[in-house]
């Protein structure tokens, strides 16, 4: 930061103009014209590098005026942002953030009267010096802590900030709603939830070693990491690619048919909109910030602001409530510290279902919370993934509200973990959470769904009641999947964990990438198996490499392809085929049969082709 602070005899300035990076709230913080007689004048311009430390160079600064206004006897102090004293201008974020803290430390000291300049205006000024040796002083100011590093050079939310100093108690909470302390419970049939207790009561996310999921993601050429990317972005194959898109068809279609409204809105945002620069100080995520021009914008991490500003415009009585807005993101942004970068577990561009519903009340948020938490068990349960609940309450909302408290543990069916807060650090104050518990006993969020009690008024969201008055709804926010790439993380943890105790791994049937091989005996049955390809209305491929039969049932079980059909001389004569499941069976079937088995495995699930040639012997090999 570069200061100029002069001892005036007078000084004035009046508001002529705005810049191009004018906050929208300055002039309710500043004066748009002021004039005082003696008095020191701090000319200020915030400087890049400021941002890695704000509170040591506002406290340098702080520590300059006071002692040079006690040596000129005076108790008139003018803040004027001048961005002439500097070519290296931090951004107008960091700038107004460095400004207003300045000015509440100022503010702090009863003794001084303070005339603040608005920042990202131009302004003509009037100044006369007093010209004594103590009147015109120049001051380069640095951060004085290397350690303001340790996040990344990223600035925190005040959020985030407030997560890390959280109270909480925990509880376990049964489905016959009776509740134990979580020191005192017998984790005995729920192992795994007591995984998830000690991994949050640790308070860190940082992962120490790879969890398994990595290793299988790129055998199976499922996905890999960008090394020409940011970390945290991957690059997906046809096989994961193929996955994703079907996850993101069978979420979207439960949200739809629960009344989701599908929505598309864009992926980067205004830094200086009022209302989203207080909404980004009340969400616990680091942003990635990008500078065009003066003007900064952030990309998003979640669908909440484009939802917000469409629900603001929209015009809603009682009748249309509950009201359901749904974006399957791509995608969203979040710059994640890169010890807690983990595979698909935690990354920093994802693909989030994001669903915002507008309530009248909080009667009707309660009985709309309790529909998606249905929902969510739904999607846990057409991805076969096993989870533990844990429910979050600000302690008067939970108090208030006991029976729908017991509701919501009877819903679940199973022992939660429960968290109580004292105070309301978030703009929730209730949160469900499906935590997935991998093979390195580390929890990830999926699904959740939440109660906001704030974002309706800061957006200034309304509906009319039945007496025709505006009114602030209240607002759920859900996923009820959680992030797309994360199910895929939990999905191989699964299979790890299962493989881990001797089993043998396997998708869920419409998620499997193969759904069935053909394996001839030899290149004379070629015909055969075409004409077996084109009945089989289901992803299915031709092995018709020039290596043994034994091999290639070895890469398919590899593969873990639920079904292996054999065909050679006998299948062919007797009109059926040998097929080989993941359970170690085999049976002669006839393709028939063995569709009707298919069928139900099916049923309520989507279908996607593979974008791969069916024949082995024309893929690319994508991980060598």
């Amino acid at each position: 930061m570069r200061v100029l602070l002069i001892h005036a005899d007078r000084f004035s300035f009046r508001v002529t103009g705005e810049t191009s990076v004018a906050m929208p709230n300055e002039l309710q913080k500043a004066s748009r014209e002021g004039e005082v007689g003696e008095s020191l004048v701090v000319f200020i311009a915030a400087e890049k590098g400021d941002e890695a430390d704000v509170d040591s160079v506002v406290n340098q600064v702080l520590k300059e005026i006071l002692s040079l206004a006690d040596q000129v006897g005076t108790d008139h102090l003018v803040l004027y942002p001048y961005a002439h004293l500097s070519s290296r201008l931090s951004s107008p974020r960091v700038a107004v953030q460095l400004f207003d803290k300045l000015c509440q430390q100022l503010q702090s000291h009863d003794q001084f009267k303070i005339l603040r300049a608005p920042f990202g205006y131009y302004k003509a000024f009037e100044i006369a010096c007093k010209g004594h040796p103590l009147s015109e002083l120049a001051k380069t100011i640095t951060p004085s802590r290397s350690e303001a590093k340790s996040t990344e050079g990223v600035e925190e939310s005040q959020a985030l900030r407030a997560e890390k100093a959280l109270k909480s108690e925990w509880i376990i909470m049964t489905p016959e709603g009776e509740q134990v302390s979580a020191e005192d419970y017998s984790f005995v049939t729920r192992p795994t939830l007591k995984q998830l207790y000690r991994y949050e009561k640790s308070g860190t996310r940082v992962s120490d070693q790879a969890p398994p999921h990595i290793e299988l993601m790129r055998r199976m050429e499922l996905v890999d990491y960008e090394p020409g990317a940011d970390p945290g972005n991957f690059r997906w194959y046809p096989k994961g690619q193929l996955m994703k898109r079907l996850a993101e068809t069978y979420v979207s279609g439960l949200v739809i048919a629960h009344g989701g409204m599908q929505v598309e809105t864009p992926i980067m945002y205004d830094y200086q909109h009022p209302g989203l620069n207080l909404y980004l100080q009340r969400f616990p995520a680091r942003q990635y910030v990008l500078l065009s021009g003066q003007k900064e914008y952030f990309l998003r991490f979640a669908a909440c602001f484009g939802q917000y500003l469409i629900q603001h415009d929209m015009q809603i009585s009682y009748h249309h409530l509950p009201s359901k807005l749904y974006e399957l993101t791509h995608y969203a942004f979040r710059r994640e510290q890169s010890g807690e970068l983990a595979g698909l577990k935690r990354l920093r561009t994802f693909t989030m279902p994001d669903l915002h519903t507008l309530v009248k009340d909080v009667e009707q948020a309660k009985e709309e919370f309790l529909r998606q938490t249905d929902l969510a068990i739904q999607c846990m349960e057409g991805f076969e993934l096993d989870y533990e609940v844990a429910i979050r309450f600000v302690r008067n909302f939970a108090d208030q509200n006991k029976p729908f408290v017991e509701r919501l543990a009877s819903c679940c069916g199973r022992p939660a973990l429960m968290e109580l807060w004292d105070e309301r650090s978030f703009y929730f104050v209730a949160k469900l959470e499906f935590n997935f518990i991998d093979a390195l006993n580390k929890a990830a969020c999926l699904s959740t769904v939440q109660i906001d009690v704030e974002n309706t008024e800061r957006f200034d969201i309304t509906y009319v009641d039945k007496n025709g008055e505006k009114q602030h709804p209240l607002l759920l926010h859900a996923s009820i999947s959680g992030s797309i790439d994360r199910l895929v993380y939990a999905i191989l943890e699964t299979q790890s964990m299962r493989m881990s105790k001797g089993q043998k791994a396997e998708f869920p049937f419409w998620l499997a990438p193969i759904q069935l091989r053909l394996v001839p005996v030899s290149e004379k049955f070629d015909d055969a198996c075409k004409r077996v390809l084109e009945n089989v209305p289901y992803r299915i491929d031709y092995d018709d490499r020039n290596i043994t039969m034994g091999r290639k049932i070895r890469d398919a079980e590899k593969e873990w392809i639920p079904y292996i059909l054999v065909l050679g001389a006998k299948e062919v004569a007797d009109q059926c085929l040998n097929v080989r499941t993941r359970d170690g069976a085999q049976r002669k079937m006839p393709l028939s049969e063995l569709l009707a088995e298919i069928e139900p495995r099916m049923k309520g699930k989507p279908y996607l082709d593979l974008s791969l040639p069916r024949c082995l012997s024309q893929r690319p090999i994508f991980v060598g």
